[in-house]
């Protein structure tokens, strides 16, 4: 929409280098928005939407929508991580034979957001992608990578180091790798990240993810 205002503006010449000056602040708003539509569904569906098929069928939706967002903003980082996100968690729910496909398309995306910007989304790119390397399984069924992903969490971490995310991600990492009283300590920190008022659905959702590792934990 605001591409062709701009097309029928440009036609007067007082206006073009106000529209000219204003168009690269419009373009990104229009990129976060987009951003976050497709954030907030992934968000609905994974702590909203009840049923197993129907959280199936609405995540096929929101990838055609994800990828269209991808498609929009060339050469952007964080609409090729949530694209390669919304792919990882369709992965995550999908049958053996579509399981390791899924996943592997998931990194592919992610790993080319990191490329554009390792920090994007406050170092959203490298834990999510340190995220898929200790969830897959390693060598020989697939090509999980433990030290890989841990590097990858610490990078994370290093860019938001009181996120909910990144300590929530890191305290998962270490009771995977058997280190309880490490992963209880991130996780009690991952409580105290402050609320994010404009995700409320994740928020609370990742909080209840925590709590229920952390009681895992023992």
């Amino acid at each position: 929409m605001f591409r062709n205002t701009t097309r029928t503006a440009l036609k007067a010449s007082l206006l073009a280098p106000l529209l000219v000056a204003l168009l690269p602040s419009a373009a990104f708003a229009d990129m976060a928005s987009d951003v976050k539509g497709v954030n907030d569904g992934w968000a609905h569906i994974t702590y909203e939407v009840k049923g197993s098929s129907t959280q199936t069928k609405a995540l096929d939706t929101l990838a055609r929508q994800a990828a269209m967002v991808a498609a929009r903003y060339p050469g952007k980082a964080e609409p090729l991580l949530w694209q390669g996100i919304i792919t990882s968690e369709q992965a995550n729910r999908a049958n053996m034979f579509h399981k390791l496909g899924l996943a592997s398309r998931a990194r592919d995306l992610i790993a080319r957001a990191y490329a554009i910007d390792p920090r994007a989304a406050q170092g959203g790119a490298a834990l999510s992608l340190g995220v898929l390397y200790f969830k897959v399984p390693g060598s020989p069924l697939a090509w999980g990578d433990d030290d890989k992903a841990g590097k990858l969490i610490k990078q994370a971490l290093a860019v938001d180091p009181n996120g909910l995310d990144t300590n929530y991600f890191y305290g998962d990492y270490l009771l995977d790798q058997g280190n309880t009283a490490g992963a209880k300590a991130y996780l009690q920190k991952a409580l105290r990240a402050p609320h994010d008022a404009s995700r409320p659905v994740w928020d609370a959702g990742r909080r209840r993810e925590v709590r229920d590792l952390l009681t895992k934990a023992g």
